[in-house]
């Protein structure tokens, strides 16, 4: 270790006991323990420039529960964070897998994802994940309606389109991202309400390209805004674009890949009646970019889950009686510092921490704001000891191995 790193680690711990010790009197439900948490602080792990690891005990309502942290400097030139996933958005993979596969010095699962469709038999579960997707700047995937998300009820005042992401000055943000799109055809323009996305809201048109891979299409026309278990729509239409004009059209959503230059557009209700129009031949422009709302920037990272933290504060409603294993990511220093947090599953900590304690501890750690991610099978921390070449799973999934997971928040190391 450089003197150099020595001093950003020493640095780092101290900020972390700081913000333990002057948070505990403040702390209720989820409280960093007396002595562990100061001892867990000073035995940070240097991983990479600018990237520590430790872990922090705390006692949560139910019981006691270990957290596994990262704490990543973005102001350090040295290491960025960007979005790890399969190469595709309906697809899924651990997250030692796409660590490796990435270059990743550590990293933790994402979002939330479409798991199961056993509301609707015979409809393929895609993989793909609930809120928008953004990697080395480009607009991935949109956010499913409220009423299609898997995971825990939203906090009031969210929605699947809030993000957390990293902009081009390299700080991290809470934001919302909205989809701006149309498809453009010499009868005038239509609007495009979805893009790769498993769930499409009713009566529109939406989006895939070859960022989606090559699972069916089927399950985008299943469900309505409201309610995720709802029949599949039986008013469907599925136009592909090649190269700028119509080249095939079919009355049912498909499946495979989709090659480069390639769009399919996919109709249900409204949105199909108004493809129906459309004529093998006829020239099409697909449009569409991911808008932010909050701080008008662009991103080269965002991913989704919902907000818990705000400029220091809980969110209001946050859920305070259903502990689970979880996962977090958090921002501090004005968005200059990074933490990622990931509940241990082994069974004596299996009890975990409730959506507002997971608020509390994160205050605890130093965070501003902070954004939850998947739990349960799916929260896993990986991240390489040092001099290795390859990631070890630093907390025990409590599944008893990784779940594969459609995305994650991968920490790089650059030359």
């Amino acid at each position: 270790m450089t003197s150099r790193q020595r001093r950003c680690a020493a640095h780092g711990s101290g900020r972390a006991v700081l913000a333990f010790l002057t948070a505990l009197g403040a702390l209720a439900g989820a409280a960093l323990t007396g002595a562990p948490q100061a001892g867990a602080a000073r035995r940070a792990t240097v991983i990479a420039p600018g990237v520590t690891y430790e872990k922090v005990d705390l006692q949560g309502a139910k019981g006691p529960t270990r957290a596994h942290v990262l704490t990543v400097d973005l102001s350090d030139e040295h290491v960025r964070v960007g979005l790890l996933y399969p190469r595709a958005v309906a697809a899924r993979a651990s997250v030692s897998a796409l660590a490796d596969a990435q270059g990743a010095v550590a990293g933790v699962n994402g979002d939330f994802f479409d798991i199961t469709e056993s509301q609707h038999p015979g409809v393929e579960a895609t993989g793909a994940s609930v809120g928008p997707a953004i990697a080395d700047g480009r607009a991935l995937k949109a956010a499913v309606p409220d009423g299609q998300r898997f995971g825990p009820a939203l906090p009031p005042g969210t929605t699947t389109r809030d993000v957390f992401g990293v902009d081009a000055d390299r700080r991290a943000r809470l934001d919302r991202l909205s989809l701006d799109g149309s498809v453009r055809t010499p009868a005038g323009s239509l609007p495009l309400g979805g893009l790769n996305q498993y769930a499409l809201p009713v009566e529109s048109i939406g989006a895939f390209t070859s960022d989606w891979g090559s699972a069916s299409r089927v399950r985008a026309t299943c469900g309505t805004d409201t309610d995720r278990a709802a029949p599949c729509s039986t008013d469907t239409y599925e136009v592909t674009v090649r190269h700028g004009r119509v080249a095939e059209t079919s009355d049912a959503p498909g499946g495979g890949a989709i090659a480069a230059g390639t769009t399919v557009l996919v109709g249900r209700e409204a949105g199909a009646q108004r493809l129906r129009k459309l004529s093998e031949g006829e020239a099409v422009t697909v449009s569409h970019r991911l808008m932010a709302s909050v701080s008008r920037t662009p991103y080269r990272f965002a991913i989704g889950g919902y907000p818990v933290l705000k400029d220091g504060r809980p969110l209001p409603g946050l859920d305070a009686t259903a502990s689970a294993v979880r996962t977090a990511v958090g921002a501090a220093d004005g968005g200059r510092r990074l933490l990622l947090f990931a509940l241990d599953g082994s069974p004596e900590y299996r009890t975990g921490l409730t959506v507002a304690e997971v608020a509390r501890a994160m205050r605890a750690l130093g965070s501003d704001d902070a954004f939850s991610l998947d739990g349960g099978g799916s929260t896993t921390l990986v991240a390489r000891a040092p001099g290795a070449s390859s990631v070890t799973v630093r907390n025990h999934p409590s599944g008893g191995a990784e779940r594969p997971v459609p995305n994650g928040i991968g920490v790089f190391g650059t030359p």
